[in-house]
């Protein structure tokens, strides 16, 4: 039974390395290609639940890979909260507090790494008791969360998982253990 998890196409902001939590930001031109590039990835992909942020770019990358009549919004995938530093790279983020890290300083007046991951566990229980696959639209920071808390890794791990906008990614079980099954896939999940 596979997870698919989808990070929404490019935005503006994705594209030169800002970090974008709560701003709506609109797909780029490149981001509306890439979520339309999806569409023949997941053609005849039948997921039982189909979860988006409620965010535009995650639900435009949805519609567009052909899954907009189907998406439910659930406000957990949500990107992580950034407060202060939304809009900033960690480049600049770095310049006034030097070694800083979202996944173990969080963003001060935002989220901290444990509420963003309270979150990430309550999408990892609600697709784990989900009967058949699951397809899932959101952003790269929750998403990040979601393959720890799936893993049962704690939150600072997530910082090792990239993922690069519209690609797949595949969680699921080997020999009934929590796996991650493929990272930044332009490969369809099997049906």
């Amino acid at each position: 039974m596979p997870i698919v998890l989808v990070r929404h196409g490019a935005t503006l902001w994705s594209e030169s390395g800002r970090h974008t939590g709560r701003t709506d930001l609109p797909l780029t031109e490149l981001g509306i290609e890439q979520a339309q590039a999806l569409a023949p990835l997941l053609k005849g992909f039948s997921p039982g639940p189909v979860l988006s942020s409620p965010l535009l770019r995650a639900r435009k990358t949805a519609e567009l890979a052909g899954f907009g009549d189907r998406i439910t919004l659930d406000p957990d995938l949500l990107e992580w909260n950034y407060g202060d530093y939304e809009g900033l790279t960690t480049a600049e983020i770095r310049k006034n507090r030097p070694g800083w890290d979202l996944f173990t300083d969080g963003a001060p007046g935002g989220e901290s790494p444990a509420q963003a991951f309270d979150r990430a566990n309550r999408i990892a229980e609600r697709l784990r008791r989900a009967p058949s696959d699951a397809l899932v639209f959101a952003h790269g920071h929750i998403l990040r969360l979601l393959v720890a808390a799936w893993l049962g890794l704690p939150p600072e791990r997530a910082r090792h998982f990239a993922l690069k906008t519209a690609t797949l990614t595949l969680l699921g079980s080997e020999h009934e253990w929590p796996a991650l099954l493929a990272m930044n896939s332009l490969s369809g999940p099997a049906h």
